[in-house]
């Protein structure tokens, strides 16, 4: 059983392991043809999604593959965690609003959000320098990218504007 709050150094942990998922880069056919390689879920023998426990989220935010990592947890009730969210280096905290957190679990809840996943879609990261956004939530983890063109799975779409609308997290770079 997972506590209901999380440890610093297991959300650290978390964001580390996130970090190496999100740094997935490689490059195919010569020095300028950059092609991400994709979450360690998508890949061909990958164990599988991570998730987070029900009811938590995870927003992980990168802007290109040397941008610093961002992250913001958010616990069941509300409470959330942002390390280096404005690109800052500085930690913040705060609660979302009873109708935040009703908005935020109904969408988790979502049984459409399962689809979404980054496992769901076969999703590869396409663009360079642009901020990737990745929600680690109970059904998996959901990869999207502010990139011209780019459409963002609606369920998490509306999880990614709640929070950043909520908390220092950003929607775009």
């Amino acid at each position: 059983m997972v506590p209901a709050s999380w440890s610093r150094l297991q959300a650290l942990s978390l964001s580390a392991l996130l970090a190496v998922v999100l740094a997935g880069c490689s490059v195919v056919g010569g020095d300028d043809d950059p092609v991400a390689a994709g979450t360690a879920a998508g890949q061909p023998g990958g164990g599988g999604a991570a998730t987070a426990s029900k009811g938590r989220v995870s927003l992980l935010q990168k802007v290109g593959a040397d941008g610093p990592l961002r992250t913001l947890n958010v616990e069941p009730d509300g409470r959330w965690e942002c390390v280096d969210c404005a690109g800052d280096g500085v930690t913040s905290t705060g609660v979302l609003g009873p109708e935040q957190v009703r908005r935020l679990q109904g969408l988790l809840a979502d049984p459409g959000l399962t689809g979404e996943t980054d496992q769901a879609r076969q999703y590869r990261v396409s663009c360079i320098d642009s901020l990737t956004s990745s929600l680690l939530t109970s059904t998996g983890l959901i990869t999207s990218q502010d990139c011209p063109g780019e459409e963002r799975p609606p369920i998490a779409n509306e999880i990614l504007l709640l929070l950043t609308q909520a908390t220092p997290a950003e929607v775009t770079s």
